[in-house]
């Protein structure tokens, strides 16, 4: 079933009116548009277990922390979902956002620890021919581009040279394909088949990242 567009609207409606007085007045409508939204998420969760391992899937509370924040607006104004893979050799997460105007879908490693980005950008310095052919497999291309997106440095890592062929990878802080979408697109019946052929194309990148982040450089398993 495809997302009601009553769904966008109550967003929309909140971001103009984003205190606790509208909230609450407003909160029944709210629980019942969670509700379904979460129904869509779980869903999404069903058809990935098709294709992939899935362990957790978690949506995210749309009241704000604003202790530390500049913004004191106390919610957000989308809905959010995220999806981890089972156990400690499949690797990388999923996750999607419907947001007036500013919905996406991601999959990949937004914040890797200082370990597993080491770990990452010497693969890379060895070699970074199969990557680079996952990148530009048809699918990736279609729906991410054939490129990942994330945080970088202005120049090479301590430890890595400058004029590495694949200093645009080395570079990076994390690895993390995105996908966005139209309002139109998002209320569309074909929402939830292009979200699952999206994640689809991912596997392909989470299993060789698997690999390098399960094995040590001569490919020796680091796990039990």
């Amino acid at each position: 079933m495809p997302l009601n567009e009553e769904i966008l609207s109550f967003l929309k409606e909140l971001r103009k009116n984003n205190n606790r007085d509208w909230f609450n007045t407003h909160k029944p409508r709210f629980q019942a548009i969670q509700s379904e939204a979460k129904g869509f998420y779980e869903e999404i969760k069903q058809g990935m277990m098709q294709f992939d391992e899935i362990e957790n899937f978690k949506m995210f509370r749309i009241y704000r922390d604003v202790r530390f924040s500049k913004d004191k607006t106390p919610y957000k104004p989308h809905f959010a979902g995220s999806f981890s893979r089972t156990g400690k050799r499949l690797r990388g997460g999923y996750y999607l956002r419907i947001r007036p105007g500013e919905s996406f879908l991601a999959g990949g490693f937004w914040a890797p620890n200082k370990e597993d980005l080491f770990r990452i950008r010497k693969e890379f310095e060895i070699s970074d021919v199969e990557i680079r052919e996952i990148l530009e497999a048809p699918d990736f291309k279609k729906y991410f581009g054939g490129q990942l997106e994330g945080d970088e440095l202005k120049t090479a890592p301590k430890g890595f040279q400058k004029d590495d062929p694949a200093i645009d990878l080395i570079r990076k802080k994390g690895f993390i394909a995105v996908r966005k979408f139209s309002d139109s697109e998002v209320l569309s019946p074909d929402f939830l088949k292009e979200v699952l052929k999206s994640f689809k194309a991912l596997r392909p990148f989470f299993d060789y990242m698997s690999e390098v982040l399960t094995t040590d450089l001569n490919g020796v398993s680091t796990i039990d």
